[in-house]
């Protein structure tokens, strides 16, 4: 995007803002002929008091305009901004069930439209789109809330299961950002609309996304304890003992005590909840992604090295990586590939391989850009790597860290 004409530039900002063209006239003091001259370039900016009040309206660093801010390249870009944020925030701060308790609500999109939408944005998540993510989740918060607060009985109850998986991907998202305050409200009322749809799988994975939540918050202990009650609970039994669905979520339920025993130090629970989920993985006979929880052997390996990580053991972390089948860790989803890649990569630095750690950052990077560039903890082990090199660091590690304006 550096080397766009600044025409251009506006117009990316502009649309990634949704605004259009009339609006953005008029909040200038413009006609609508004038900005879309000056975003095809036939009108020229050079007044800089004219491009800072652009800035000011696109809510953007002047310097984004003018592609002469080395901190911000253009692969940086389509990371999630603070504006955006915001607006995630907005949508989580309505409450439509109270206004439709008094007046007829808006018509929102219909429920075939919105399921479809709401699919999207799983396979988004899990393709670690973040950024696309981000922009698309306030409107989609906003459509699933008028659904769940106009619709009653059965379209009712897809109403609620739509909304909760919504709040999920959010939870999810602003969690990876490190928005945790943010990700903790929306993993809550994830799990309030789940179990007002009366699915019990449902608000069992929606339960991990709490777990989540609460172990990115330095709550260790009560995630654990919310992941085994449930886990308990819907222990598969009788004809559900080798539901596909039933185990994933089980599993899943699992593995999130597992890591938070591991952030506790608590390496018997870990174990011992590591070993059940293997056995419930076992009878999948193979990976699957049931209620998006990419449940499987190949999935209990990558939590079985995070686990280690956390705990400090980057030996183990490191054997347990090197073990993976490779052909069924290519099948994994890019977000669960290059989460475990940045797991290793802090396994390495712990094993002091920064060598290799680098390695495995860059083809994260690769496989997954917004997993590596959007998140707060890739920067820090990307820092760690820095700070761990003696001489000079690779070429691509030291580009990486010059793209995302990381330091030792």
């Amino acid at each position: 995007m550096d080397d766009l004409p600044i025409g251009r530039r506006v117009a990316y900002w502009r649309s990634r803002r949704r605004i259009s063209q009339q609006v953005f006239a008029d909040r200038l003091g413009k006609s609508k002929s004038w900005v879309d001259k000056v975003e095809r370039g036939v009108r020229r900016l050079d007044k800089y008091s004219v491009i800072y009040e652009i800035a000011d309206v696109l809510q953007i660093d002047m310097q984004l305009l003018t592609g002469r801010d080395p901190a911000r390249r253009p692969e940086d870009v389509n990371c999630v901004d603070q504006v955006e944020v915001e607006e995630i925030r907005a949508a989580l701060e309505r409450y439509d069930q109270i206004s439709a308790f008094f007046d007829t609500p808006v018509e929102p999109a219909p429920l075939p439209e919105v399921t479809k939408s709401v699919v999207h944005a799983w396979s988004t998540l899990q393709h670690a789109k973040y950024g696309v993510l981000a922009r698309s989740l306030p409107k989609l918060l906003r459509d699933c809330q008028a659904l769940a607060s106009m619709h009653t009985g059965e379209n009712g109850q897809q109403a609620a299961v739509l909304l909760s998986q919504v709040y999920q991907v959010a939870s999810s998202t602003l969690r990876k950002l490190g928005e945790h305050d943010l990700a903790w409200l929306a993993a809550d009322r994830g799990l309030a609309s789940a179990q007002r749809s009366g699915e019990a799988l449902l608000v069992g994975v929606a339960t991990t996304r709490v777990a989540l939540s609460l172990i990115a918050l330095g709550r260790f202990r009560a995630a654990l304890e919310i992941n085994v009650n449930l886990a308990n609970r819907l222990a598969p039994a009788g004809d559900q003992a080798n539901d596909p669905r039933h185990l994933s979520v089980y599993g899943q339920l699992l593995l999130q005590g597992t890591m938070a025993a591991a952030r506790m130090g608590d390496s018997a629970t870990s174990r011992d909840l590591l070993t059940a989920a293997t056995d419930a993985a076992a009878k999948m006979g193979g990976d699957a992604n049931h209620y998006w929880t990419c449940f499987g052997p190949t999935n209990v390996e990558l939590h079985r090295a995070a686990a280690a990580v956390e705990m400090g053991d980057g030996g183990r972390a490191v054997e347990t990586h090197e073990a993976l089948n490779p052909d069924n860790f290519a099948a994994m989803l890019p977000e669960r590939r290059a989460h475990h890649l940045l797991d290793t990569a802090r396994a390495f630095t712990q094993v002091g391989d920064v060598a290799k750690a680098s390695e495995l950052l860059i083809e994260a990077d690769r496989l997954a850009p917004s997993e590596i560039r959007c998140r707060p903890l890739a920067h820090e082990v990307i820092s760690d790597v820095l700070r761990r090199t003696r001489g000079t660091p690779p070429a691509a590690i030291t580009e990486l860290a010059g793209l995302l304006s990381v330091r030792a």
